[in-house]
């Protein structure tokens, strides 16, 4: 398909090429097409493609030669073997010559057509062929599609895709390329005779003009003029147009209705055609439905022919250099980077190149009088080598090098592919770059301007597909570790952005040569007439071509020239190059986005000062035969008012802005107003009347929405992973308290907006910032501070506290974080600009450990680069509210975003809620023309503001000729003003909307505000709306009048309360000018319905510039509002409006929500409430003033063909029923809005493109298709969803109530317009491509596009990969060279889009911070009341304050058998004769059913125990782990020892810490583990503890509380942690540095009795191995300490009893467990007893005691001091896992020994759930997995065939007792006074049976049992102090229970028989039963009886 000359090109060789592209394009998706510029190279040898057919072109002989060069014979593939080669016969040898088949019967399929085609061997015949019609041209050459599809007539083969093919068929031997537009020649019909002929010829010259128009009205962009001089290399920002993915692009399509025609779906293309008749140029249309726009995939399924005239198939102007993919875009603006001017005066050389200065000869006078000849300014970019030295009138030239920095950037490659094997890739020559630009330039319409990230974006995907397979070849070279890492997301194997299914590389082409580019460039330039000039020819140098360009211009010859492009090639030199603009709209762009913005807005008040614009407002103000406006005015009679100055006397009366405050007491005049508002009444008269009231007006900002709570608790979790990370960068566990302060924009309403949230939060509260309430809301003023001049010392005051308040933790949260990123170096110090560098990148802040900083912005982008301090893991990102249309939190508001803002430009059934004022547009338009001199933004806003001045006189109805104002006025501004003034009238309250005014220069604003408010003023309506100046250094006024109707609205009594915010101008009827060059955080009510953006700058093209504006219009729309969710037509989301999910949010949960649009063109209407009373449905038809509104009362529901709307851009409603009445019944009434076809468009007369319909045309259409009798009646608002005048209802009467359901208006400069509702080629919005920020620059141009499919966190790699800071942006000074430490720790990123509610998220994310450190230094501690307490009147054995017990009066007090602890509510009380149960038994609360045991949360003392998760400095030594500090070595020790109960040696492991070794005894260093050293009883130190302290624990090695470092204040003590063998290596990885005894592998399954058995035993086997030391060192055994602590390892916190307050106010205080064992060592005759506790603690206390005892006898637990001395006779029992305290309690009792609890002192416990020694697990023996076994399955019948049970057989035992207790002992439920006699053991019975314990021994203690009758005996491995005898002592009931328990069925019997139980007990075979274990488990039996 290619064209190869040898050195020449004809006429239409260009359109040629062109077409060829297009069709190869179309062909296939996996074939490389061949490029444009390739087909005009002249190469030598042939070319084949992919399939191995040849192309080579040529044209007929008819066309002409432009050169003498011979073509290259063309040649064709040869034919196959054995086929028909003969001319005018097909291959199958099928006659096919039109003499042959003349009268033959042809079968011709439906859609073919017959066509003779012309062979150069048959001159006097023609060949018959079939083709489809639809590859044909009509009469008039048009409508062709691309490629061809035919069928052969001789043979009948059929589906011929390829011409090429179809030619070698028919054998048409031809010596160029095959080409349908040469050889398909003639159409055949049949004559009368029925004798096939030829007829007419087929027009093909239709093709040249369609390419021809193509050409000249194809768009994409704008250039940008220069860069800012800091870094000019980097500073241009950069689009990527075309796919870096695929191919398949999808153009963007006008705002004309889609149809189906033939089956086929056909939009039309991004390119408006004039009518046939109009000439000249039109303005294209940009917007449309993106629904199936653009070609299809294969081109038989293409365009219907009566669309094709107007598309442009998918590759139309994609080269194969460059690849070219432009969206049609009429864009009057450019992009910069703020750059200042260049002028020619200081610029003599290029930057960068490598050619010496032109000499002063060669220098360029620049013409006098250039601008007042010309009326323009021409732009020069400088391109390649050095720009000649200008002189002369140099002030009227402008010089840019933004063109050569693209240049030089597109030849830097990546450093990856500068050195890549023997064939380097090479970038693209200055020629190809040249060529490639005078293309692009060519493609650009009469309005646009070059844009240069679009060149930019060419030169790569040129590059790119030029060396496609070096780089395919290059990649698969890589490792696949190393793809997809450049922004975070998997990419294909294959260059960022290039298309994955280019499998095969381009063909070999000889490269450019300069001699050939002057007259490539020229053949290009001359398809679009005179736009573009090329001068390189006869140009010889630079400075040549400047002149005679500058003489060109001068004369007039360039008058419909935009683009000189200068092209120098001289013999030997390098060519050089530059571009000259010259068309006047290209060269206001480009001199305006020359200024920075400041630089900008600065020249806009130079020109209003200096009275520059005061004939444009002269201008303005005349309305031509309807007169002055300031005449009109000035007759209006206002009442007690003079006229005041005109409008050109006040431009320069006030320099500064000022607020206009209504007067107070004005009244309305009555004599002149319209009906519309003659009858408003006062607002002071309505609003406090009751009847008046308006029911809906509700503020709802104040509220905290679900999805601010899910945000604040990301936030949180964020911050609790840089605290749970290894760095220990920040310590939660040390703070006890936070602070913040919360940093904004110098704007006093943002400053004020924060205080007020902060205020209504109530954070300040819950911090506890005062002791009392605030007295007013200033005192939130002292957390939130303006970044200006006075933040400095706020921040200095802030490290001052940070540093001497390290238990603080200080948040610094930095709002609205993109607006200030300068560096520190590159700002004045008397500016605002840097101080954020200055303040929180400072080296303090930084090292502070207790300061977290939290950037928060709704543009993260300019953060988010290669050198940014802000780490990937510690963005959080707004989460998307519903996934996969769930509504992930129900809110009842739902966020209204840019992304749904550009769904409603894509609907085609309803007004887009973002739009632009065509009649606006033109009127600017003509007055740029007319005044070049002045800036676009003043003649912008001059035209603004008259047309609201006119809009106001022609809606007021007070001036006389009010009926001929609207011609004056556009529909849009109508419709705004007519809709401020009448909606209070609508509301009983006068409840209005609030207009936008976006003016960013600060004295257009002004002027603006009092040209307003005079013509307000003179109009008499100052009572009816306010106009509002938004100042950002100023504070809000409004009139006093409208203050008093606010306070009545939100029911505020303070009688100096002012409104600060805009949130609380809520429903208040006003106009708001906000100035400033950008917006600074401000939040705007949802009264808010137009957003008017018309002014707004079109010269700063970045995303973050972009979406700041558009952001202004965010919403939170009523959710109930929303229709039923049906994903429209394409959803292009800004990933900063948060659609897309992150990784940091729900990203499991990832999906777009694409459809839930309030404004979803795909949904019907609300159902109407009734079908006989409609509500008007408010569309505005036309765009006359005199709009029409439909009211639908008298009509049913239509049908589809009823109502048929044309989308008008600037004239259709937004069409929305009222709210549903729930009482009525609903009907479904669905109107069906459908667009007009194209043809009756046409019919109609219309003839510009949809979005600029006629008014007359729009009218005729929709009156034609109204109903005869449906009503028409004037609409007050053209687009206003007011209701209907019968509307009775409440809900239905106030319209700002019905506002809050709709998002507002807004209204965009058609240039940004087209911009952003454009999509680029990976389907998001053109301005996601764009530069993020202005502040940063792309680190490549070889890299890929932005996907669509990208989350937030992938959009964040993304350009944290592919941008770099610019010089002045204050990250720029954090690079460092491979090191990962420039991030900074503790730093946090929250993103969200505009307005949705980030404030409220980080102020709530500050209260849950403080309360989770709160919380951390809180834990639930066990707060029950004791059980089972008597008040009995007894005697007081110790004095309340008594420090110790009297060992003689502790003898003498009852021991005290009941339990009196809570957590054994749930086990047998022990019989006592002093202790009387309640009647009611043992109640328990009610709130306890479900949370069996009750907690507090405390707040932890200094004193406290904490587990692995606690670090700090100051017991570092239990966080061994931790790889800040060492890991401490440790050795394992072998400990044996016999015990005769255990009846074999027991051998013992210590894990002993070298730091511990001193604790313990060894024969040698190093040697045999001897003892562990114990102190002598008379040894005291004040900082240490004598008792070693033994804490039993299993599963929890995390959670176990055993860092006693701060509960021990610092002493030293021995504490040893007993651990099962299996769990040894988990708790020594978690407490290195803990002393750790191992338990024999056989107790693994022990519960904890075996390991208190152990511990005691060991220690008395210890305590006898130190005292044989001591005998061998001299010293008496007797001196050694006997005393050990068993420990629970839950135990958290100590408390005693203040003695000083027992007498008024008992109270317990914290204290240290150092004090607690201190005060126990010292007890006087502490060896006397044989075992110590301390009471548990309870909230209560010892409050309500009648009588406190400090000392007591009876049952301790938990915290022991056991003397393991007098209680060597005494043991744990080893097999029990329940109760074990308790029996060995009652055991060492009945012994003799002296229990004493210590009730001055208190424990308390944390609530662990994990783990611990209560945790059992019952398992089966088969499955070994835990299962429901009920305790009925705990037992078993000997011998007997049962499911056998994994758990130890004591276990089984306990559990069953405990359970089944009812059944095995029924006399003794709840019994209390006939117990159940134990006989040496304690076994839970369960809580209905009382337990009596005795003693068998001899010399016991044992209640007396006179006169006692039990129910029943339990005998557990009775020994053999039980006798026969010692039972007989005691009474049974009759029928009481006997159960005997034993080891074995032998011991069983045998016990039966020695105690001679069968003569009172009577017993059977069934009685006899074992627990379910397996032989090998060695189960327990028992035995049952009954007594006789």
């Amino acid at each position: 398909m290619g064209n190869s000359y040898a050195g020449q090109l004809r006429s239409t060789r260009f359109k040629e090429v062109l077409h060829n592209s297009i069709e190869a394009s179309l062909r296939s998706n996996t074939v490389v097409p061949r490029p444009v510029f390739s087909q005009l190279y002249l190469e030598t040898e042939q070319l084949f493609m992919q399939d191995g057919r040849a192309f080579n072109d040529d044209e007929d002989d008819e066309d002409g030669s432009e050169s003498n060069s011979p073509p290259i014979p063309y040649q064709m593939k040869p034919p196959p073997e054995g086929c028909c080669t003969t001319d005018g016969f097909c291959q199958a040898g099928k006659d096919i010559r039109l003499s042959s088949l003349a009268s033959e019967s042809l079968d011709v399929p439906p859609g073919f057509m017959l066509v003779g085609v012309k062979s150069p061997s048959l001159p006097d015949n023609l060949l018959v062929c079939a083709v489809d019609r639809r590859f044909l041209p009509d009469e008039r050459g048009r409508n062709a599609l691309l490629g061809f599809l035919g069928n052969c007539i001789g043979c009948g083969e059929k589906g011929f895709r390829y011409f090429t093919e179809f030619s070698n068929h028919i054998n048409l031997k031809l010596s160029t390329q095959p080409k349908k537009q040469k050889h398909l020649k003639y159409h055949l019909y049949r004559n009368n005779q029925g004798i096939l002929v030829k007829g007419a010829p087929i027009c093909w010259r239709g093709n040249d003009i369609r390419i021809r128009q193509i050409r000249s009205s194809l768009s994409e962009g704008h250039l940008t003029s220069d860069e800012r001089p800091l870094n000019p290399a980097l500073a241009h920002p950069s689009h990527t147009p075309g796919s870096a993915t695929g191919s398949h692009v999808e153009p963007q399509t006008a705002d004309v209705p889609t149809k189906f025609i033939n089956d086929n779906h056909t939009a039309s293309s991004s390119i408006s055609q004039p009518p046939s008749n109009q000439s000249g140029p039109v303005r294209p249309s940009a917007t449309g439905p993106p629904a199936n726009a653009g070609p299809p995939k294969k081109r038989h399924k293409g365009w219907s022919p009566e669309s094709s005239a107007n598309s442009l198939t998918e590759s139309t102007v994609k080269s194969a250099q460059s690849s070219l993919t432009l969206s049609t875009l009429s864009v009057t603006s450019v992009i910069t980077n703020g750059a200042r001017s260049e002028t020619t005066a200081l610029q003599s050389s290029s930057r960068g190149s490598s050619s010496q200065l032109s000499p002063l000869d060669m220098s360029v006078t620049v013409p006098d009088q250039l601008l007042h000849i010309c009326r323009l300014q021409p732009v020069i970019f400088k391109g390649h080598g050095p720009l000649p030295q200008l002189t002369g009138n140099t002030s009227d030239v402008l010089v840019s090098s933004l063109l050569q920095s693209c240049y030089l950037s597109s030849q830097t490659l990546p450093r990856v592919y500068q050195h890549y094997g023997p064939s380097p890739i090479q970038p693209l020559s200055a020629e190809m770059q040249i060529l490639l630009t005078v293309y692009y330039l060519v493609q650009l319409g009469t309005e646009q301007v070059p844009l240069i990230d679009d060149l930019e974006q060419i030169f790569m995907r040129s590059w790119r597909e030029s060396h496609l397979s070096e780089i395919r070849q290059f990649q698969q070279s890589q490792t696949q570790g190393t793809q997809g890492r450049h922004y975070g997301i998997e990419v294909p194997s294959g260059l960022p952005g290039l298309p994955q299914h280019l499998s095969l590389p381009p063909q070999s082409q000889q490269p450019l040569t300069p001699s050939q580019l002057p007259w490539l460039a020229q053949l290009a330039a001359s398809s679009c007439g005179e736009a573009v000039v090329v001068l390189g020819e006869d140009v010889k140098s630079l400075a040549q071509g400047l002149l005679q360009m500058f003489s060109r211009l001068v004369d007039g010859r360039l008058e419909n020239t935009n683009y000189v492009v200068i092209i120098v090639t001289s013999p030997g030199q390098e060519t050089q190059s530059c571009v000259v603009v010259t068309g006047k709209h290209q060269c206001r762009a480009l001199a305006e986005s020359m200024f920075s913005p400041n630089e900008g807005l600065k020249e806009i008040s130079h020109q209003l000062y200096t009275g520059a614009a005061q004939e444009l407002i002269h201008y303005c103000n005349s309305l031509g035969q309807d007169g002055n406006m300031d005449s009109l005015l000035d007759n209006v009679s206002v009442e007690h008012e003079a006229s005041p100055p005109s409008s050109s006397q006040m431009l320069v009366e006030e320099k500064t802005p000022k607020a206009t405050h209504s007067p107070k007491g004005r009244t309305s005049p009555k004599d002149s107003q319209t009906p519309s508002l003659k009858d408003m009444p006062c607002p002071k008269e309505t609003v406090s009347s009751p009847k008046n009231t308006c029911l809906e007006y509700k503020v709802e900002w104040r509220e905290v929405r679900p999805i601010q709570l899910a945000v604040a608790r990301k936030l949180l979790s964020h911050v609790c992973a840089i605290a749970d990370s290894s760095t220990q960068n920040l310590d939660l566990g040390s703070f006890n308290r936070i602070s913040f302060l919360i940093l904004v924009p110098p704007s006093e309403v943002s400053f004020q907006q924060t205080v007020l949230h902060l205020w209504s939060s109530g954070v300040l509260q819950e911090l506890g910032s005062s002791e009392q309430e605030f007295a007013s809301q200033r005192e939130a003023e002292h957390y939130v501070v303006k970044m200006d001049q006075s933040a400095q010392s706020r921040i200095d005051r802030l490290l001052q506290e940070a540093q001497s308040n390290s238990y603080t933790l200080y948040i610094l949260v930095h709002d609205h974080a993109h607006w200030d990123i300068s560096s520190t170096f590159y700002s004045s110090t008397d500016s605002s600009l840097g101080l954020v560098d200055r303040l929180l990148n400072s080296r303090q802040v930084k090292d502070a450990t207790n300061i977290l900083i939290l950037h928060v912005t709704s543009f993260p982008f300019a953060l988010q680069t290669q050198c940014t301090r802000i780490s990937p893991y510690n963005e959080i990102h707004w989460p998307s509210t519903f996934s996969n249309d769930v509504d992930l939190y129900h809110e009842r508001t739902r966020y209204f975003g840019v992304s749904e803002l550009l769904e409603s430009t894509c609907s085609g059934s309803s007004l887009p809620l973002m739009r632009y004022d065509s009649s606006f547009e033109s009127m600017t338009s003509t007055l740029e023309e007319r005044f070049p001199k002045l800036h676009s933004a003043v003649i912008r806003t001059t035209v603004l503001v008259q047309q609201y001045c006119v809009a106001l006189m022609a809606a007021s109805g007070k001036v006389s000729s009010s009926h001929n104002l609207h011609k004056h006025t556009s529909v849009e501004t109508m419709e705004i003003v007519q809709s401020l003034l009448t909606a209070m009238q609508q509301c009983p309250t006068h409840h209005g909307h609030m207009v936008l005014l976006r003016i960013p220069s600060l004295a257009l604003a002004a002027w603006a505000h009092r040209r307003l408010s005079r013509v307000r003023r003179q109009l008499g309506l100052e009572e009816s709306f306010e106009i509002i100046l938004g100042n950002p250094s100023q504070a809000l006024r409004i009139g006093q009048t409208f203050t008093d109707q606010i306070k009545i609205w939100l029911k505020i009594q303070d009688a100096e309360w002012v409104p600060h915010t805009y949130l609380e101008l809520e429903a208040l009827p006003c106009i708001l000018i906000l100035s400033g060059a950008e917006p600074l955080g401000e939040s705007l009510p949802r009264s808010l319905k137009y957003c008017d953006l018309r002014v707004i700058s079109c010269s700063y093209l970045q995303r973050t510039t972009l979406e700041q504006e558009l952001g202004l219009a965010a919403y939170l729309v009523k959710a109930e509002s929303r229709p039923p969710h049906n994903p429209g037509p394409g959803s292009d989301v800004i990933e900063s409006d948060a659609e897309k999910l992150s990784s940091t949010d729900n990203e499991e949960e990832e999906g777009q929500d694409n459809g839930d649009s309030p404004l979803q063109s795909s949904q019907p209407l609300q159902p109407c409430p009734d079908s006989r009373t409609v509500e008007p449905l408010a569309s505005r038809i036309t765009t006359s003033p005199n709009v029409l509104k439909e009211t639908l009362d008298s009509i049913q529901c239509p049908s589809k063909a009823q109502i048929q709307l044309q989308p008008q851009t600037s004239s259709q409603s937004y069409f929305q029923t009222t709210p549903n009445i729930q009482s009525q019944p609903q009907v479904q009434c669905y109107p069906q809005i459908q667009l007009i076809s194209q043809q009756q468009a046409q019919l109609q007369g219309q003839s510009q493109p949809p979005t600029q319909t006629n008014v007359q045309s729009y009218n005729q259409t929709v009156t034609q298709q109204q109903p005869v009798s449906q009503p028409q009646i004037p609409s007050k608002s053209a687009s206003s969803d007011s209701s209907s005048p019968r509307a009775s209802s409440p809900n239905l009467s106030c319209s700002w109530a019905r506002g809050l359901s709709r998002p507002p208006s807004v209204l965009l400069p058609r240039a940004l317009y087209d911009i952003i509702t454009a999509s680029d080629s990976s389907g998001l919005p053109r301005c996601t491509s764009f530069l993020p920020h202005i502040s940063v620059a792309w680190a490549s141009s070889f890299r890929p596009l932005l996907s669509k499919m990208m989350t937030c966190t992938e959009q964040s790699l993304y350009y944290r990969q592919w941008t770099v800071p610019q010089s002045y942006h204050m990250d720029s000074s954090n690079r460092t060279e491979r090191r990962t430490d420039n991030f900074h720790p503790r730093r946090l990123l929250l993103s969200g889009p505009p307005q949705v509610g980030k404030t409220g998220a980080y102020l709530h994310f500050l209260g849950l911070l403080s309360r989770m450190l709160i919380r951390l230094m809180e834990v639930d501690i066990y707060d029950e009341e004791d059980i089972h307490l008597t008040e009995v009147e007894g005697v007081q054995y110790h004095p309340p304050n008594a420090p110790w017990p009297n060992t003689e009066v502790i003898k003498k007090m009852p021991f005290d058998y009941t339990i009196h602890d809570p957590k054994y509510d749930d086990i047998s009380i022990v019989y006592c004769p002093r202790f009387k149960p309640r009647a009611d038994g043992n109640s328990v609360r009610q709130e306890d059913v479900y949370l069996r045991r009750r907690t507090s949360r405390i707040k932890l003392s200094k004193y406290a125990a904490y587990n692995t998760y606690h670090h700090c400095e100051q017991c570092h030594q239990y966080l061994g782990f931790n790889p800040r500090y060492q890991m401490y070595e440790s050795t394992l020790h072998a400990f044996t020892f016999t015990h005769l109960l255990l009846g074999e040696d027991i051998q013992l492991y210590f894990i002993i810490p070298k730091s511990k070794e001193h604790y313990f005894s060894f024969s040698q260093p190093g040697g045999q583990l001897e003892s562990m050293r114990l102190p002598l009883t008379s040894d005291w130190s004040p900082d240490c503890i004598k008792s070693p302290i033994f804490t039993p624990t299993t599963g929890r090695h995390e959670h176990g509380l055993f860092n006693l470092y701060h509960a021990m204040d610092g002493a030293s003590h021995l504490h040893i942690l007993v651990v099962k063998e299996y769990e040894m290596a988990v708790y020594k990885k978690y407490w290195p540095n803990h002393i750790m005894l191992v338990l024999p592998t056989v107790f693994n399954g022990a519960g904890i009795g075996a390991a208190h058995f152990l511990i005691k035993e060991l220690s008395y086997h210890n305590l006898e191995l130190e005292r044989s030391r001591r005998v061998e060192g001299g010293n008496p055994s007797v001196d050694v300490w006997p005393f050990i602590i068993l420990t629970d390892d839950s135990c958290v916190m100590w408390n005693a009893v203040d003695n000083d307050k027992l007498s008024s106010c008992p109270a317990e205080r914290a204290v240290s467990l150092k004090q607690v064992l201190h005060h126990m060592e010292a007890c006087p005759d502490l060896a006397q007893y044989g075992l110590c506790g301390i009471r548990k603690w309870n909230s209560r206390g010892i409050t309500g005691i009648k009588q406190w005892e400090p000392f007591s006898r009876g049952h301790v637990h938990d915290f022991l001091l056991l003397n393991v001395d007098r209680s060597q006779n005494v043991q744990y029992d080893q097999n029990r896992f329940i109760c074990h305290d308790v029996d060995f309690t009652l055991r060492l009792h009945s012994a003799g020994l002296l229990v004493c609890k210590f009730n001055n002192f208190s424990v308390m416990k944390k609530q662990i759930a994990i783990g611990g020694y209560r945790t059992f697990i019952i398992k089966t023996k088969m499955t070994d997995v835990s299962t429901s076994v009920g305790p009925s399955q705990y037992i078993c019948a000997p011998d007997s065939k049962h499911l056998f049970l994994a758990s130890p057989a004591q276990l089984l035992l306990e559990k069953y007792l405990q359970h089944t207790s009812q059944k095995l002992f029924p006399l003794s439920t709840k019994n209390y006074i006939h117990p159940v006699l134990s006989v040496d053991c304690y076994l839970n019975l369960g809580p209905e049976v009382t337990v009596c314990f005795v003693s068998s021994k001899p010399h016991c203690v044992n209640i007396s049992t006179a006169g006692l009758l039990f129910s029943g005996l339990l005998l557990c491995f009775p020994d053999t102090f039980v006798t026969s005898g010692f039972l007989k002592k005691f009474t049974f009931l009759k029928g009481a229970t006997l159960c005997v328990i034993s080891a074995d069925r032998s011991s069983l019997r045998q016990t039966v028989g020695r105690l001679e139980l069968e003569e009172q007990w009577r017993f059977r075979l069934s009685d006899e039963f074992q627990t379910a274990n397996a032989k090998e488990d060695r189960p327990l039996f028992f035995l049952t009886g009954k007594h006789i």
